[in-house]
């Protein structure tokens, strides 16, 4: 049995395990014609078949290829899927901030997409599954509330370039394997050119830091550019709090997240 079965056989179980514990039996992804989600929802159909939902969520700066990469994945795979457009929310939110840079247009889409996630998941009775891998959460590269908002994450214990190699095991869609990863957020951008690394680089070196425990120093010694290591290691700890949940004022004996705190699927 090779890597990539293990795993999904794992993934697939996990999630079943997972929700089954809520007592929720559906589920929504949200579909951008990415790697990522590609690879939770095949996972997730697996486990839910058209108790899946998928939701596309394009705005106006939704590059056609990605429209036409998800809704070939829902065709090889017979994903249950339906389309909602952020793109009315980002005009006005547009035309209330005329001078808004490409990160908070960024931010206020993701945020968008996750509301909108959530709601047709109340409507549909359903978990969000997270889309987010190792080497997003590590660095930080995640919207706050917007992308990284999820009920349970099959994958972010895999590195970007493992995620690649799951997709190959499950036969997604060539284009969407083959394209640069990109969230989208606004004409041309581009993942590895906002970390400034392709993600090869960056997940070898924190395989080394993160996984390994080697020194700075060891992982420099083994060829990893120092450079680069100094913005994994300031990124990794920059953005610790994205990873967490809001930190609470202790005032009293028993305390959220200090003194009390219990498996989040505890039952009576």
């Amino acid at each position: 049995m090779s890597k990539y079965s293990q795993i999904t056989d794992y993934l697939v179980s996990f999630l079943e395990n997972e929700v089954g514990k809520t007592g929720i039996k559906k589920v929504v992804v949200g579909l951008s014609g990415g790697l990522d989600s590609a690879v939770v929802a095949v996972l997730a159909h697996k486990a839910f078949g058209d108790d899946l939902l998928c939701v596309k969520m394009p705005s106006h700066y939704s590059s056609q290829n990605s429209l036409d990469d998800a809704d070939a994945l829902c065709q090889d795979f017979g994903l249950r899927n339906e389309t909602a457009s952020i793109e009315p929310m980002l005009k006005a939110f547009e035309e209330m901030h005329p001078n808004l840079d490409n990160l908070r247009k960024g931010n206020f889409s993701a945020r968008m997409r996750m509301s909108t996630l959530f709601d047709i998941s109340a409507r549909e009775r359903a978990l969000v599954l997270g889309t987010s891998n190792k080497s997003e959460l590590m660095l930080g590269y995640g919207t706050l509330y917007g992308d990284l908002a999820s009920a349970i994450n099959p994958i972010g214990d895999l590195y970007k370039s493992e995620v690649f190699e799951l997709a190959r095991y499950l036969g997604v869609t060539q284009s969407i394997i083959d394209k640069p990863p990109s969230a989208d957020l606004w004409a041309g951008q581009s993942d590895e050119a906002d970390l400034g690394y392709t993600y090869e680089q960056l997940d070898g070196a924190m395989k080394l830091y993160v996984d390994q425990r080697l020194t700075k120093e060891e992982v420099i010694a083994k060829g990893v550019d120092a450079k680069m290591l100094e913005m994994i290691i300031k990124r990794i700890f920059g953005n610790h709090f994205k990873r967490k949940m809001p930190v609470i004022a202790k005032l009293t004996s028993r305390t959220l997240n200090h003194d009390f705190n219990y498996p989040r699927d505890i039952t009576l």
